[in-house]
């Protein structure tokens, strides 16, 4: 077999080879329409579409309410009463956005919140210490999640359902079921109360437990946009295949999440007994589900690897909002269950929509 000799080519044939290289080359560059570059803009800024659902909310409880709704003392309340919330929706936040889901978070506040008062309490410990005890559980259970998660490819649904269960026995096993009255915590152990402190501010009144979420949602955010770290949670939750081969160590990304995670709950769980004076296994049940609806209403995908811990904040604040507004106006609370119902629908659609620009 022999090989067949080439002519050289002319430069005429040269430069036309090039024409058609360039052509094939060229790109699309027909001008977007309104809807995409709204789509693109959504898509680029994840917490622009809750930020713009809290001010038309703002505003038409102003219509309706009255100037009432936009005292001073009525907003602050609006963010006491968010504030467990948003710092359990802090730690939902990081475990979405590595695309998975955290069902554990409201029986982890629970448990180390009655963990706190029974060391307090039940075998005179000093207090604070029974609140290291207390974060130290959190960040414990938090370590059990990642490592099922991680170690065992076990689905993060499931692990947690099974520890939201596990947690929530425990916590009526060990306590049970009593109440630590707010009396007895307020003569004996004032310091478990700190986060429900008032600090008035002109006309507004706010609880540490306000700042303390304002402070933790500010570390996370610049923790999450500035640092190594953040950009591999963002990027196991968008690729983690791709994430492991760019040199992410996955594994210990997603152990450090969820003790993260354990860590914040207990905080929340400490907030917590600022918020309601008291020590409950009662208390604070649903804030799994609540602290989803935040982060599903704050434009976070469910997908992982996209999303902003401001939208989650600002997911929160729409849920107060409506809230307060709903029973200011005098309307029976199921109304504001449905209205956050077709928010949480509407929210989902929207993100579908959004991440079509990615596609």
């Amino acid at each position: 077999m022999t090989d067949t000799p080439q002519t050289p080519r002319t430069p005429q044939e040269f430069e036309s080879a090039v024409a058609r290289e360039t052509a094939v080359a060229s790109f699309d560059t027909h001008e977007k329409s309104l809807l995409e570059r709204i789509r693109h803009f959504l898509h680029s800024s994840p917490a622009s579409v809750p930020l713009i659902v809290l001010v038309l909310s703002l505003v038409i409880f102003a219509v309706i309410v009255g100037s009432r709704f936009f005292t001073p003392f009525a907003l602050s309340l609006i963010l006491q009463q968010v504030a467990i919330v948003g710092i359990v929706g802090a730690a939902q936040t990081l475990v979405v956005l590595t695309a998975g889901i955290d069902l554990s978070v409201g029986a982890i506040m629970v448990l180390t919140s009655v963990i706190m008062g029974q060391f307090t309490f039940r075998y005179g410990m000093p207090v604070e210490l029974a609140i290291l005890c207390g974060i130290a559980l959190g960040a414990l259970c938090g370590f059990i999640n990642g490592v099922l998660i991680a170690y065992l490819k076990l689905p993060p649904f499931i692990v947690t359902l099974g520890t939201w269960q596990i947690y929530l026995a425990t916590t009526y096993i060990y306590s049970a079921n009593e109440t630590i009255r707010a009396q007895d915590i307020e003569a004996n152990a004032k310091l478990l109360q700190f986060f429900g402190e008032k600090v008035p501010i002109g006309g507004a009144t706010f609880t540490y437990g306000v700042f303390i979420m304002i402070l933790l949602i500010a570390i996370l955010w610049y923790v999450l946009n500035h640092t190594a770290w953040g950009r591999h949670v963002y990027a196991i939750g968008d690729d983690p295949e791709a994430a492991k081969l760019s040199g992410v160590s996955t594994k210990r990304v997603l152990i450090a999440v969820y003790v993260l995670a354990g860590l914040i709950c207990a905080l929340a769980g400490w907030v917590s007994i600022g918020r309601n004076g008291s020590v409950s296994p009662q208390i604070g049940q649903f804030a799994n589900i609540e602290s989803i609806t935040a982060v599903v209403i704050g434009g976070m995908s469910l997908f992982g690897g996209r999303g902003s811990i401001m939208g989650m904040l600002f997911g929160a604040l729409i849920v107060g909002v409506f809230s307060f507004g709903m029973r200011m106006y005098g309307t029976d609370v199921q109304w504001t269950y449905l209205i956050i119902g077709v928010l949480i629908i509407l929210a989902v659609a929207i993100d579908q929509w959004i991440r079509k620009v990615a596609g």
